[in-house]
C-alpha cells in the first residue's frame, strides 16, 4: 500500500519508507544553471573536491543570464564553461538551447526518478511522474560529488482533476485555482500527487505548468501520476518506451481534493502574492504597461498557439515580450507560423532565456508599471522595480490584454 511518493523514494533509498522518515537516497539526475551553477562549483572548490560522481547524470543549462546582459554574467558563464571542460560534462546546454526545466523534461527526466536541481522550479519535472525537488547550492554540490542526498519523506496529498477545461482555460488557471483554495503555505511538508481522470483532456503542456507552480504551493514536490499522456510525450520526444510507476490503488493519503475542471474560471493572481487569486472579471479594464508570455511556466507550444490565435490580424497596444522556453519550441512555433503572427502583431520575440521573469533583462518593469505575466511569481521586485505591479495569468488573458492594452478576456478580442 504505497503512494507514488513512497514507491519512488523506497526504490531510491533501497528500503521501504514512510512519511516523516529522514532518508538518504540515490539521485537519478542532478542539474544547475548559470545563476546557481557558479555557487555550486564554488562549494565544491571550498570542499577541495571538483569531482563529479556520475558525469552522465549531471545536466547544466544556461538560462538565467542568457545571453549575458553584463560583464559579470559573461564571467560567470566563462567560469562554468571551464568547469564543463575540466570535468567532461556531456549534458551541457550553452546559450540558445533552452531554460533548464524545459531542457530536463525534453531530454532527460523519466517517470519514477529522483531529480534534484539548484532552482526552486525543479518541481516542473514532476509533470513526468518524477520526484523532483529544488535545493540550495551546498546540497546540490554534495549530490554532484556523491550521487546522493537526504530527504524528509513528505506527507502525500491526492488531487484529482475531473472532467475537462473550458475554452481558453489552461493549466495556469488550474494551478491558480488550487492556490485560491489552499493558499501558498498549506502544502508545506507534503508531496502533491495529481491524478487525471481523463488524461487525454489535460495535455502535457498544462501538466508542466501545474507542476512548475508546485513550489508556489509550498509543496516539497508535485507529481502527476504516470499515464498514457506522459508515456506518449516521452516516446514522441525521445523514442523511448517507459515503465509507468503508479501508486497502489489502496494507498493512504493525508487528505485529498477534487478539481472539477469545467468549473475553473479564467484567473489572475493579483499583486503581490501568488495566492491573491481573482477572476479576470474582477480586475478587468486595468491599464497595462507590459505583457510577458513565456518562461518555464508558460513558454510552451500550446501557449504560443493560443497567443497567436488571439493576436492574428491584430496589433498589440502595449509592449509584449514573448519567450518560448527552448529552441525546440521556438523552432516548432516558427514552422507552424505562430512566431510570424506574434511578430506581425508587434511582439518582441526571443527564446530560451528567463529574462524578465526574474527581473534579469530583456524587459524590466519600471516604477509604477503594471505587468501581466504568464510566469510564476509576482512578489515585490520580482520583475524589476519594487514599485511595479505584477498580475499572473495564462496565455489567453495575457494575449487579449496585449491587444487591448488593459486586462481582458479573449472574448473581448475575438
Amino acid at each position: 500500500m504505497q503512494t507514488l511518493t513512497e514507491k519512488i523514494l523506497s526504490k531510491a533509498a533501497n528500503r521501504n519508507v514512510a512519511p516523516g522518515d529522514v532518508i538518504e537516497v540515490f539521485v537519478d539526475i542532478v542539474a544547475f544553471h548559470d545563476l546557481t551553477g557558479y555557487h555550486v562549483i564554488e562549494v565544491m572548490d571550498k570542499a577541495g573536491k571538483r569531482v563529479v560522481h556520475n558525469v552522465d547524470n549531471l545536466v547544466i543549462a544556461f538560462d538565467h543570464l542568457t545571453p549575458p546582459p553584463d560583464v559579470r554574467s559573461a564571467e560567470i558563464q566563462q567560469f562554468i564553461r571551464r568547469f564543463v571542460k575540466e570535468v567532461g560534462v556531456r549534458n551541457f546546454h550553452d546559450v540558445g538551447y533552452g531554460i533548464l526545466h524545459q531542457v530536463l523534461v525534453e531530454k532527460y527526466v523519466l517517470p519514477g526518478q529522483v531529480v534534484v536541481a539548484a532552482d526552486s522550479h525543479t518541481t516542473t519535472s514532476g509533470a513526468l511522474g518524477a520526484f523532483a525537488q529544488g535545493m540550495g547550492a551546498s546540497d546540490v554540490a554534495a549530490v554532484v560529488m556523491t550521487g546522493k542526498t537526504w530527504v524528509s519523506v513528505p506527507q502525500p496529498f491526492k488531487i484529482l482533476l475531473k472532467g475537462r477545461t473550458r475554452q481558453w482555460v489552461t493549466g495556469k488557471d488550474v494551478a491558480l485555482e488550487i492556490l485560491k483554495e489552499f493558499k501558498a503555505d498549506y502544502f508545506m511538508g507534503m508531496s502533491i500527487e495529481v491524478f487525471v481522470e481523463e488524461p487525454q483532456f489535460f495535455p502535457m503542456d498544462y501538466r508542466l505548468t501545474v507542476a512548475n507552480m508546485g513550489i508556489e504551493m509550498n509543496a516539497d514536490t508535485l507529481m502527476f501520476v504516470p499515464d498514457n499522456v506522459i508515456a506518449d510525450y516521452i516516446k514522441s520526444n525521445r523514442g523511448l518506451e517507459v515503465k509507468l510507476v503508479k501508486p497502489d490503488s489502496n494507498a493512504k493519503y493525508v487528505d485529498e481534493y477534487t478539481v472539477e475542471l469545467d468549473k475553473v474560471d479564467l484567473l489572475v493572481a493579483a499583486p503581490h502574492s501568488v495566492d491573491n487569486v481573482k477572476s479576470v472579471r474582477d480586475v478587468s479594464n486595468i491599464d497595462v504597461d507590459m505583457v510577458f508570455i513565456g518562461s518555464c511556466t508558460n513558454g510552451r507550444l500550446s501557449d504560443l498557439e493560443i497567443a497567436a490565435k488571439i493576436m492574428k490580424g491584430k496589433k498589440v497596444k502595449t509592449r509584449c515580450i514573448v519567450i518560448p522556453a527552448s529552441w525546440n519550441i521556438f523552432k516548432k512555433a516558427m514552422e507552424l507560423g505562430y512566431i510570424q503572427t506574434l511578430v506581425e502583431a508587434g511582439c518582441i520575440v526571443t527564446y530560451g532565456t528567463c529574462g524578465p521573469c526574474i527581473g534579469g533583462h530583456f524587459g524590466i518593469a519600471g516604477p509604477g508599471e503594471v505587468v501581466i505575466s504568464t510566469s510564476n511569481r509576482n512578489f515585490v521586485g520580482r520583475m524589476g522595480s519594487p514599485q511595479a505591479y505584477i498580475y499572473l495569468t495564462g496565455p489567453s488573458v495575457a494575449a487579449a490584454t496585449a491587444v487591448l492594452g488593459k486586462i481582458a478576456e479573449p472574448g473581448e478580442v475575438l
